[in-house]
Formats: C-alpha cells, sequence, structure tokens
C-alpha cells in the first residue's frame, strides 16, 4: 500500500516523465539540424533545471518519507533492481560517454571528443567515483550502526516489553532511535543525488552544445528504454499468472 507522500510524488513523476519525452522530441530535432548552437545551448539548460526540478521535489518527499524512496512504486520491478541509492548511478554518466565515444553506428558528434575533453572527462570520473564511494561507506556506516550499543540496548528492552515488563519511556525511546536511522537515510539520499547532479553538470560543462545535445538524448533514451523493458516484464507476468491460475 502506498504511503500518501509514494501517491503524490508518483503523480508528480509521471508529469516529470511527459516532459522529458517532450524534451527528447525537441533534442532529436536538434540532431537534424545541428547549426542553431545557441538554441541548443539554451535547451540543455533548460533539461538541466528541469532535473534540478525534479530534485527539488524528490527532496521535499524525503523529507517527509525517506523509506518510501527505497522501494519506490513508481518504477518497475526492473528499474528497481539497477537504482543506487535511490536513483541512477553517476558513473552511468561515462560508461554511456565511452560506449558512444566508440560507437560506430549511429554517428554522433561523441565520436569525436578531442584529447582536452577525454583528459577533463577522466578527471571528472575519478572525482565522481570518489564521491560515490563516500556515499556508499556513509551507507554502510549506517548499516552497522543498527548493532550499535543504543540500538542493542533497545532490543533488549522491547524483549522485556513482549514478556510483560513495564518499561517506562521505551516509546521514546524507540522513537528517538528511528528519527535518528530516518536522518541518516536522508542524509545519504540527498548526498548522492546532488553527486548525480553534479557529474551530470560537470560532463555537460565539457561537451559542446551538440555533443550535449547527443549525450542527452542518448540518456534519456536509455532512461526510456529501461522504463519500456520494466513494464514489458510487467505486463508479461500479468499475462503468465492469469494462464497459470
Amino acid at each position: 500500500m502506498k504511503t500518501q507522500v509514494q501517491v503524490r510524488f508518483t503523480e508528480f513523476f509521471e508529469k516529470w516523465l511527459h516532459q522529458n519525452e517532450a524534451n527528447l522530441k525537441q533534442l532529436i530535432s536538434f540532431k537534424r539540424d545541428p547549426s542553431h548552437e545557441t538554441e541548443q545551448r539554451s535547451f540543455i539548460s533548460t533539461i538541466m533545471n528541469h532535473y534540478k526540478g525534479y530534485y527539488s521535489t524528490k527532496w521535499a518527499c524525503v523529507n517527509e518519507d525517506v523509506l518510501g524512496f527505497f522501494s519506490p512504486p513508481w518504477l518497475t520491478p526492473l528499474e528497481n533492481a539497477y537504482l543506487w541509492m535511490t536513483d541512477w548511478k553517476p558513473s552511468l554518466l561515462y560508461r554511456l560517454l565511452t560506449t558512444l565515444n566508440h560507437a560506430k553506428v549511429p554517428v554522433t558528434s561523441l565520436m569525436n571528443l578531442t584529447e582536452d575533453q577525454l583528459k577533463k572527462i577522466q578527471k571528472l570520473r575519478l572525482k565522481t567515483s570518489l564521491e560515490e564511494e563516500k556515499v556508499e561507506r556513509e551507507m554502510e556506516r549506517q548499516q552497522v550502526s543498527m548493532a550499535d550499543s543504543k540500538m542493542v540496548e533497545l532490543a533488549r528492552l522491547a524483549s522485556r516489553v513482549r514478556n510483560g515488563e513495564t518499561v517506562s519511556g521505551v516509546d521514546g525511546l524507540v522513537q528517538g532511535a528511528l528519527n535518528v536511522l530516518l536522518s541518516g537515510l536522508e542524509k545519504i539520499v540527498k548526498t548522492a543525488d546532488c553527486v548525480r547532479l553534479k557529474a551530470l553538470k560537470g560532463v555537460l560543462e565539457i561537451l559542446t552544445p551538440l555533443q550535449c545535445v547527443d549525450f542527452m538524448a542518448a540518456f534519456l533514451m536509455l532512461q526510456n528504454q529501461m522504463r519500456r523493458l520494466g513494464k514489458r516484464k510487467d505486463h508479461d507476468q500479468v499475462i503468465l499468472n492469469k494462464l497459470a491460475s
């Protein structure tokens, strides 16, 4: 059953995806006529603002229900399987860049990255990798903290309550411990999202306007394809369940 926050964010996410589809069509139109550099640069800024708006809304909802973003009902199980800290992994950007740079078909402007661009991308990749590792270490610390002395004591008190004993203040201890855990998860999610935004912004700053168009078109198509595959898998599973019943 969805929480109220999940219901609200699902509605927002569907509208956000619809705008993403419109943005992709505009990017493809730029690819057909690549001469309008000023318009390309302006539209890439529009797309970045679209992503910033997404994360602003996400953070407001995370503040209310962070756990809802670790099992997001607005995504398919396939999409959920590839999540990193509730969203796409930043290093995905560099893998995509490498793939497009070495691709033979289709021909894109990303096949013509300069040596200077490649050096800047590699430097940014290493920085992003270190930031990813920092987030992962923080999540590991958060998970291990489940076994610290306060949590162990709380579990002991809860056991006494289940055995019929009266333990004063246990509800307050439970809520306090829960608040600490949720606050830690919220910080991790927001930090991970900042790494995503910084990586995307950094890549776009290195590329030319036309390269930005090609890259963002490929990035949006990749996300759309994953969603289509996930929905197809869900549809096939529904049919299989009906046949089996």
